[in-house]
């Protein structure tokens, strides 16, 4: 009996999100599953505790006795080669099949269809990956709502915050961005604002779910409208720091719920890359990203 042929092969891909995780098997252009769930338990600095996880998620959610002929898994929070790749290596040794792990930025240019390029993530964080021409994967920004991650959600929260702290200081009466953000912490007037962020205990989750506020008040606020370039202009930087690093930046995959449901930070960001990257191509990812993880898990093949 011959072997199947590899367009016939199933196929796994996921996409482990900060929140929710996204698996899509196929078999040829057919879809045999297609699941998401809560990315709860979700352990990637435990190399054991990771391969399980995802271990059990593949056996839980394909059909009873049906095996994949590869899995790849794009996941949230594998910063680094040397911890996707022990990931990899502990769940092909579970799963006993060819397995690739990339961290979750990484599917986005392949889910766009493209060999090279830059996947752009501005959520609730930001971050910017790609490629070395000899294949070597680069990361920039990433680093956490308190030291970074500008241009995310809980990154703008945060210089939202700073610029109406300055305003305060400079004497200057409550504005539309102050009003905003008075209201979604709940607190009385501007110096509260401190002790309300610094007592959030999910610092990026509990920021980042306010970022409408500074958005809402740009109509009325040119203090909310320079946050919002300035944001733009962060994002934009970081295809830059890649650029200056030898990574091909011609086409910019763009995902994440607060630059792609924000038309006024997409703005900001285009035209600030315009500026400091000319030639670069920005565009919105139009499929999941798990779409990304399904291509990768091909290229197994």
């Amino acid at each position: 009996m011959q072997d199947s042929p590899p367009s016939a092969a199933l196929v796994v891909g996921v996409d482990v999100g900060g929140t929710k995780t996204h698996l899509r098997a196929l078999t040829g252009d057919a879809v045999v599953t297609d699941h998401v769930r809560a990315s709860a338990g979700w352990r990637p600095h435990d190399t054991a505790a990771a391969a399980r996880w995802l271990t059990r998620l593949v056996r839980e959610t394909l059909p009873e006795g049906v095996r994949p002929a590869a899995v790849a898994v794009g996941a949230h929070a594998c910063e680094t080669p040397r911890q996707c790749a022990e990931i990899r290596d502990a769940l092909q040794l579970s799963l006993g099949v060819p397995a690739r792990v990339v961290g979750d930025a990484e599917l986005l240019v392949p889910a766009a269809g493209l060999d090279k390029g830059v996947g752009l993530v501005a959520g609730t964080g930001s971050v910017a990956v790609g490629r070395l021409p000899g294949g070597d994967p680069v990361q920039v920004g990433g680093w956490g709502a308190v030291l970074g991650d500008e241009g995310g959600g809980a990154g703008l929260v945060r210089e939202a915050a700073r610029a109406v702290w300055a305003a305060h200081d400079r004497g200057e009466e409550p504005g539309a961005l102050a009003r905003g953000l008075l209201a979604a912490f709940g607190v009385p007037e501007v110096p509260a604002l401190g002790a309300a962020l610094e007592g959030a205990s999910d610092v990026s989750a509990e920021w980042g779910r306010h970022a409408p506020a500074v958005f809402a008040a740009a109509d009325g606020s040119a203090l909310a409208r320079s946050v919002i370039a300035d944001a733009g202009a962060a994002l934009a930087a970081l295809v830059a720091r890649l650029a200056a690093r030898g990574v091909a930046v011609d086409d910019v995959v763009v995902a994440g719920g607060t630059v792609l449901g924000q038309p006024a930070l997409y703005e900001a960001f285009a035209a600030a890359l315009a500026a400091v990257v000319p030639g670069a191509r920005p565009q919105p990812l139009a499929v999941p990203p798990v779409e990304g993880a399904v291509a990768l898990a091909r290229a197994l093949l």
